[in-house]
């Protein structure tokens, strides 16, 4: 049979004893001290709570997956949660939906997590694993891309029909390196349009990465961002990019001429011939040229034997 010993003890125990690293890492940054020196219109200069001690308790929160404003009253006399975030106080539930509702009116208060954010990865040297092309160069990718959320049978403000047929929001996200580090993130409703401001958060984008790394960037983005003012960005931004191609309004007819007199064909097999190859092109409203790769497939015989002509 096994005895258990129970004994009286002036030790503090806890459950979050990680939050400990998480304030360490906090107090390598201005994060506490930025958010406290923003001026917020609508709290008086001098709080009683500071907006520092308010964001430090969210982030405390969101890191033990926590983020329901509610979950902040546990915490309001544990005396750990104070010293690990080096906090004064531990605001209410109420001060803390209030005073975060606030502070998001305000311009910049993102601009302060994302640039500590990138601060912090590069202060520590955090690794930034490059990928290696066929010429031996290394390139640092940066993806960007739209990552639908399934938000049905919610009411909650923002809450649409996204493109991938299920009602939610359509968050915007940067990652960089094989680590994938998240740069930027745009909270955007669902019905919004992949390329609605999209320059602008690419233009931000690069801005953070380059805080993190001096390597070349390789900006990576899906057809729904085949847009001009992307490609103005990544130019002006002297960052190389591989954007695709979004063909809406071309004619597959088109592009097999253009692989016949200039690419390369491959026959796989019979009744399918593969073109590769790459051409200069200047698109409206810029004024460099930029390259094109393709690949155009031509098949009138598919692989069951029956003729039939496509082109992709």
């Amino acid at each position: 049979m096994v005895k258990f010993i129970l004994e009286d003890s002036d030790d503090t125990l806890t459950t979050h004893s990680g939050l400990g690293l998480i304030g360490l890492l906090l107090s390598k940054t201005k994060f506490y001290k930025r958010f406290s020196s923003l001026k917020v219109p609508e709290i008086k200069s001098s709080p009683a709570i500071l907006n520092g001690d308010v964001t430090t308790s969210y982030v405390g929160l969101l890191c033990q997956g926590k983020n329901d404003f509610d979950h902040i009253e546990e915490f309001r006399d544990d005396p750990f949660f104070y010293r690990a975030l080096d906090i004064q106080v531990v605001p209410s539930s109420p001060t803390l939906r209030q005073r975060l509702d606030q502070i998001a009116k305000v311009t910049g208060w993102k601009s302060i997590v994302l640039e500590e954010s990138a601060k912090l990865i590069r202060q520590f040297d955090s690794p930034v694993t490059p990928t290696i092309t066929s010429d031996k160069k290394s390139y640092v990718p940066l993806d960007i891309d739209v990552s639908p959320f399934d938000n049905s049978n919610t009411k909650k403000e923002g809450v649409s029909r996204t493109y991938k047929g299920c009602d939610g929001y359509s968050p915007n996200f940067s990652y960089l390196g094989q680590e994938g580090y998240v740069v930027n993130v745009e909270l955007r409703e669902g019905s919004t349009h992949v390329q609605k401001d999209t320059e602008k958060f690419l233009e931000k984008s690069i801005i953070y990465s380059r805080m993190i790394t001096d390597l070349s960037l390789l900006v990576r983005m899906d057809a729904g961002n085949d847009s001009v003012e992307n490609l103005k960005v990544c130019v002006n931004e002297k960052a190389d990019f591989i954007i695709k191609r979004n063909p809406r309004r071309e004619k597959p007819e088109n592009w097999l001429m253009v692989a016949e007199q200039f690419g390369k064909c491959v026959q796989e097999r019979e009744g399918k011939r593969v073109f590769y190859g790459a051409l200069e092109t200047t698109p409206k409203g810029m004024k460099k040229a930029i390259r094109q790769v393709y690949k155009v497939t031509e098949r009138t015989i598919d692989k069951n034997g029956q003729v039939k002509s496509t082109i992709l």
